[in-house]
């Protein structure tokens, strides 16, 4: 009887060690669902989509680098549109400067291949493996898309200034805006071009869980970079090849004096101030070990 009786109190031992087990298992499960993910993960989802950017073929490259280009026309007519029947006031940049955010919006989530994404996604496979061959593939991926970027940008320029898909009123705050752009030495538009290029590429490093937030997060970041009148180069580049359509500016004076500074800008700000930077942060870590 009292054998019975010993061997049901260590059954009702075991079970309450297995509801403990198990309630702690729950409990660890909550905190990592509500923890933020680390550097470490948000590392690894970044690095898996580089490698994947780089192994797509040179012509799925150019096709959807020239839709970006394309797309991020639609960044100059909104905030055109928007400035254009906003009444003239002190804050009407604070309105129509959301305008901006719109061909980021199309680009992101239509997954088309943009060329500041793309100083920090296949930096990282680069910045692991620091090979001859990850260096030229990089370079390859980089070269068709600035190029079928830059393309897409001048075909959308070339119909807003020379087609009458817009009113008069509407194209003149176009080149507005091309010669605002232009407006600065080109040692400032080298420098707002590093701020640009950081603020997109930490927006690349947000995004993967961002989750229900992405929207916004792209939103904000690219709000941030047309209020600061920050160059982009893509952006920027329908802006002034705009200008330069409408012969209002030389197009060596537009390649020279925006498209150069920006772009130098971009890769300084997107390459050395987040990909080497949270590389480094990681790796330091003890994060490189596993990756």
């Amino acid at each position: 009887m009292s054998e019975a009786r010993t061997q049901e109190q260590k059954e009702q031992q075991d079970e309450g060690q297995q509801d403990e087990e198990q309630q702690k298992e729950v409990e660890q499960r909550e905190v990592e669902e509500r923890s933020a993910p680390s550097g470490k993960v948000v590392y690894k989802a970044i690095l898996k989509e580089g490698e994947e950017e780089l192994e797509r073929s040179s012509s799925a490259l150019f096709w959807s680098g020239l839709a970006a280009g394309l797309s991020m026309g639609f960044s100059l007519v909104t905030e055109g549109l928007l400035a254009t029947y906003l009444p003239e006031a002190h804050w009407r940049p604070l309105i129509a400067k959301f305008g901006y955010s719109i061909g980021f919006l199309i680009v992101i989530l239509g997954r088309q291949q943009l060329f500041t994404e793309n100083t920090l996604t296949p930096i990282l496979p680069l910045l692991k493996r620091k090979d001859e061959k990850t260096l030229l593939n990089v370079a390859r991926l980089w070269a068709i898309v600035l190029v079928a970027n830059l393309l897409g940008a001048l075909l959308f320029a070339w119909a807003v200034a020379r087609t009458t898909a817009f009113d008069p009123e509407i194209q003149r705050t176009f080149s507005e805006l091309g010669h605002k752009a232009m407006e600065p030495e080109a040692a400032t538009i080298l420098l707002r071009g590093i701020f640009a290029g950081w603020l997109i590429a930490l927006m690349v490093w947000l995004l993967p869980f961002a989750e229900t937030a992405r929207v916004w997060v792209i939103i904000i970041i690219t709000y941030v970079v047309g209020l600061g009148n920050f160059s982009h180069i893509i952006a920027g580049a329908v802006e002034v090849f705009t200008i330069a359509a409408m012969n209002e500016a030389s197009w060596l004076t537009v390649l020279g004096r925006y498209i150069l500074p920006t772009l130098v800008g971009n890769i300084i700000g997107g390459v050395t101030l987040v990909a080497a930077l949270n590389h480094a942060q990681v790796v330091a870590g003890g994060g490189g070990e596993d990756i």
